[in-house]
């Protein structure tokens, strides 16, 4: 009788995913756990983490934090606001949030919870990138001890101290374009493009439409009502253009390594596929970047570059903006939930060729490549 002993397989990956239940982004990790012959994922709703202050995982339950966004109660939780359409509130959702994330205890999480109080500050997450040697814009609101910004009369006078004739400014916590306007004056005139709908009573609203003000009084307006919670100021950047479109790139990084990419093209300087922008054709970009002079695989890396400025953290989708001409890059944001690119598969040779971004990190679970981090109970 063969007495060799069976070879011994590692345990099945227990699974579990911090999300508001309704939320397509859950169908999509779910539909990859069970694609790859794992049981279904624990789900944790972000409403009963808020209430009851926290939630407990095993020990070996691997924990993927997903957005809590598109649920009106979550965000009222958070936001303290009752119309999800406002602007404002955007400083108290962060510290909700980064709250709600440290009071989960247990398990092995797929994302750090010190890097989420980067990611969602875009003032710290520039000052990391650029302390790492990250091409990004210039700002003068970079890092922790960068220039606040406490209205409109700020912003200008950056604009004048820099020589920033064009700037973005960003609402620090921001997200999907929420509240930023990109500015632009010259000749005595000032333009901003937004998504912020200014009502008459000086309300502030999201809208799908980006729409123009040309008036100074009323981009003042906006941009007061918006300083309260943290503003963040960077160059705008002259970006490279696909058929007549200005052009920039959303890039997943899963365990270090690029492997999705999608063009984001639009007549706007926002480029966000929400806001009209359109996808682009990525074979397009790369043969630009190549005829320019310069390697797709750096191009790549560039992103891998600011992924690897988050080691603990599996998933991030980098924004890049490729420059006028495509032969140069930077770095616009780094997106702790930037992976909701619905039908899109990996790039050639990059590891993930017919894998979603969710199947990709599930398969990186599999193959054991889950940042070394355990949550911890609170004193």
């Amino acid at each position: 009788m063969d007495r060799t002993p069976a070879p011994v397989s590692d345990p099945v990956p227990r699974l579990a995913v911090v999300a508001n239940p309704e939320n397509r982004r859950v169908a999509l990790f779910e539909e990859a756990v069970r694609a790859a012959g794992l049981p279904a994922p624990r789900i944790v709703p972000w409403a009963d983490v808020l209430c009851a202050r926290g939630a407990d995982f095993a020990v070996d339950e691997i924990v993927r934090i997903d957005s809590p966004g598109e649920n009106p109660e979550v965000d009222r939780m958070l936001r303290g606001v009752q119309d999800p359409t406002r602007v404002e509130g955007s400083a108290r959702w962060y510290a909700g949030f980064v709250a709600a994330v440290r009071s989960l205890r247990g398990g092995v999480r797929l994302t750090d919870p010190d890097d989420v109080a980067v990611l969602f500050d875009k003032r710290l997450c520039h000052g990391v990138l650029r302390a790492a040697g990250v091409p990004v814009p210039a700002s003068p609101t970079s890092g922790p001890a960068g220039t606040p910004v406490r209205g409109w009369d700020d912003v200008r006078a950056a604009m004048r101290e820099h020589r920033m004739p064009r700037l973005f400014v960003k609402p620090a916590h921001g997200s999907s374009a929420s509240g930023v306007l990109a500015v632009e004056t010259g000749g005595g005139r000032i333009r901003a493009t937004t998504s912020v709908e200014l009502t008459a009573d000086g309300v502030l609203h999201n809208s799908l439409r980006v729409r123009r003000y040309e008036r100074e009084r009323d981009v003042a307006a906006v941009v007061d009502a918006l300083a309260p919670d943290g503003l963040h100021l960077e160059r705008w950047l002259p970006k490279a253009s696909q058929h007549g479109r200005a052009a920039d790139l959303r890039v997943v990084v899963v365990a270090g390594r690029a492997t999705h990419a999608v063009v984001r093209t639009s007549r706007s300087p926002l480029t966000n596929l929400h806001l009209g922008g359109r996808r682009g054709d990525l074979d397009t970009a790369r043969e630009a970047v190549e005829a320019a002079g310069a390697r797709w695989a750096d191009v790549l890396g560039v992103c891998e570059q600011a992924a690897s400025c988050f080691p603990r953290t599996l998933c991030v989708g980098v924004d890049l903006l490729p420059a006028v001409g495509w032969r140069r890059a930077a770095i616009g944001e780094v997106n702790a939930f930037g992976d909701l690119l619905p039908r899109l598969t990996g790039l050639p040779g990059r590891g993930a060729e017919g894998q979603d971004t969710y199947a990709a990190q599930v398969a990186a679970v599999l193959r054991g490549l889950v940042p070394h981090r355990t949550g911890t109970p609170h004193a």
